[in-house]
């Protein structure tokens, strides 16, 4: 069987490498992406099983890369997880308004973490 494909859009380097060693440690193929434009691209190219989105990515944002996602129908079906240090009233509910399918903030907790991505891929 197949490993599962999870891919990682996130411009800091110490994050995606966090991520990636909890998601490897778990069995999953990790793909990264530093910014949207790139994500978009790896999404359509790879078709992962899941992507992890950061919210606060330069140039075009987490959400305005989720929300063109969502538009493109060969990958429109990958859920989206946005992970967000915003914790502020709404930002939960704005993700979700964006097209994303989950919300983690930061930091990351190893068990919020695990617990998503295998209710996702599940």
């Amino acid at each position: 069987m197949a490993k599962k494909r999870i891919l990682y859009v996130e411009d800091n380097f110490q994050n995606r490498l966090f991520v990636r060693r909890v998601l490897e440690s778990m069995g999953y193929d990790v793909i990264e992406a530093e910014d949207g434009h790139k994500g978009i691209d790896t999404a359509q190219k790879e078709n992962p099983d899941l992507i992890l989105m950061d919210v606060g990515l330069p140039g075009m944002d987490g959400l305005e890369t989720t929300k063109k996602l969502k538009k493109i129908p060969i990958v429109n079906r990958i859920p989206v997880i946005a992970l967000t240090a915003n914790a502020m009233k709404g930002d939960k509910e704005r993700c979700l308004a964006a097209g994303c399918d989950g919300y983690l903030q930061k930091p990351i907790g190893v068990i919020e973490l695990r617990t998503q991505v295998k209710n996702f891929l599940a």
